[in-house]
């Protein structure tokens, strides 16, 4: 061939090339297949088996939406990402509070005929009859003791019974008591605590078969207030594995209410396990729903404190921004006296705070200021509605006014997932780097694994501007409950709970009877930044006025 027919040739197959090469990008310019997926993986240092590909990938393509919609939103400079996270708003001040009353303990409760009616007395009737030494701390913690051992093999709540430790706590507290020396209400009351807390002498597994046999050889902070304060730990409840869901290494736990049905996650075990009275109650953790939910499918009471009142120390990091630590009760006062002993700034935990904080069971609740979501409400079409309509109705018999108001419209909602996934995953780098990730029971596309590994897929820039969309959260929601002390909103269905654990502020979910299944439904009251007070007030009222919070489970006072 001549050379200028050569130079012809090479022109027009660069022409066809360079039209080919436009063409495919313009039509497929938002496309990645899992071909793109496995090349990735060589920037990050990872070498996944292509099961694993086929099974993360539609999980990538629901990330690549979220990164999509968080551009279609602008942002003033000014707003900065929430990295070491704060949840105050610019300018707040944290409400005062007139700190935790001294515990009136009745002085006429008396034992059941029944000894397994005994399981669910409140923590102030149980203290009542260890104070006047009608039961010893030591029968005590034997009875429910036995009742973990009775009821575990069906509602699989249970991953660990301190028996031994718990036996020698109790003995020692029974002495104290002879001695005189008495600790306080919770004195030789037994309770459990979710698997994610470090006890020293006995395994940490969180729920997950990596860590079956982990032994963290330390004491989480809140163990050890609770222990100071005279509470006698029985039980390492389940965690949903690595705070997931309710289904661990070993099983899935069931609601007592319905053994056909999960506890729900991830305080799955603190759930099944104190709504089934095997302990008065337990500790869980939230960084979206987790004490929320199993309250609520549980029928118990569980508040969620405000980010940073209670500390992690000790405690499995899912999302440091976003972990709480919370009580697991039967009430709303049971709540309060627990978490009165567990809140406080924690030298170990640096999110901790050292705000006002209290709880007055006496004030008159009708001061407060009351909102509630009522398109929210208006349009709840699960079979709780009609138990929440009635929640409405006897908050208004109490004598509260209730305003109408809505959540924060015009956020990217579906977007701040990365940043749950984007901690998560750099706290379990090395349990997906090492491959152990694989030894998980639950290994499908919405498993805890699936999601670990996707995780090393966030860019840092798309987890920088969530934080910043997150500050915007954060003041718009001030800028609804900066007029009000409580807002009522149904648990399930809306915004409300992603929001409350974005932005920090407590929440308290309450039993609201049982829907035509017989199943327990609940409502959810949300307060301000570091006012655990309000919600405790008006939730406790609530209480004082129904009888939901007594309901029990049929089948376990045998």
């Amino acid at each position: 061939m001549h050379q200028p027919t050569k130079r012809l040739a090479l022109f027009l197959f660069l022409c066809l090339f360079t039209f080919l090469l436009i063409t495919s990008c313009s039509s497929s310019k938002n496309e990645f297949s899992k071909k793109d997926v496995k090349r990735a993986q060589k920037l990050v240092g990872l070498d996944f088996d292509k099961k694993y590909i086929d099974t993360l990938y539609p999980y990538l393509k629901r990330n690549k939406e979220g990164f999509d919609t968080l551009r279609k939103y602008t942002l003033d400079n000014d707003v900065v990402p929430a990295i070491q996270f704060n949840p105050l708003p610019l300018n707040f001040t944290p409400k005062a509070q007139a700190g935790f009353p001294e515990w009136e303990i009745p002085n006429n409760v008396e034992l059941p005929n029944k000894e397994a009616d005994l399981a669910f007395y409140s923590i102030p009737q149980l203290a009542s009859l260890i104070k006047s030494k009608k039961i010893s701390s030591l029968e005590l913690t034997q009875f429910f003791i036995a009742r973990l051992k009775k009821y575990n093999p069906i509602l699989q709540c249970t991953i660990t019974i301190t028996e031994e430790m718990a036996l020698v706590q109790a003995k020692l507290l029974d002495a104290e008591l002879a001695a005189g020396n008495y600790r306080g209400i919770l004195h030789g009351i037994p309770y459990g605590v979710k698997d994610l807390m470090a006890v020293e002498g006995y395994k940490t597994t969180w729920g997950a078969e990596p860590y079956r046999d982990q032994q963290i050889e330390m004491t989480a902070t809140v163990v050890e207030k609770l222990q100071a304060a005279g509470g006698v730990l029985v039980a390492k409840l389940v965690s949903g594995s690595l705070a997931r869901g309710d289904v661990w290494f070993d099983g899935k736990t069931k609601n007592p209410w319905d053994t056909e049905q999960g506890a729900t996650g991830s305080s799955a075990g603190s759930g099944s396990a104190t709504s089934a009275g095997l302990v008065p109650f337990a500790l869980g953790t939230e960084t979206l729903g987790s004490i929320t939910s199993p309250s609520n499918r549980n029928g118990i009471t569980g508040l969620r404190p405000t980010y940073g009142r209670v500390s992690r120390h000790g405690v499995m990091s899912l999302s440091w921004s976003m972990d709480k630590v919370g009580p697991m009760a039967r009430s709303a006062e049971d709540c309060a006296i627990v978490y009165s002993v567990i809140t406080g700034k924690d030298s170990k935990d640096g999110m901790t705070t050292d705000f006002p904080d209290g709880f007055e069971p006496k004030k008159n609740y009708k001061t407060l200021r009351v909102a509630y979501l009522k398109k929210d409400i208006d349009k709840d079409t699960s079979l709780s509605k009609d138990n929440l309509e009635k929640a409405l109705k006897t908050f208004k018999e109490m004598g509260i006014t209730l305003d109408e108001v809505e959540l924060p419209k015009d956020i990217p909602y579906n977007s701040f997932d990365v940043i749950l996934r984007a901690e998560a995953g750099a706290f379990f780098d090395d349990l997906v780097r090492s491959e152990n990730v694989d030894k998980m029971v639950e290994q499908d596309q919405r498993s805890r694994a699936n999601s670990l590994r996707q995780a090393r897929f966030i860019p840092a820039v798309e987890y920088l501007q969530a934080n910043r969309h997150r500050q915007v959260l954060i003041e718009k929601m001030q800028a609804i409950m900066k007029d009000y002390d409580v807002l009522i909103s149904p648990t399930f269905g809306n915004k409300q709970l992603i929001i409350t654990n974005l932005t920090g502020h407590p929440v308290i979910a309450i039993p609201t009877g049982l829907d035509k299944e017989k199943h327990p439904t609940s409502i959810t009251l949300v307060g301000n930044l570091y006012d655990e007070a309000s919600i405790l007030l008006l939730a406790k009222a609530f209480q004082d006025q129904t009888e939901f919070d007594e309901m029990h489970p049929e089948g376990y006072t045998d």
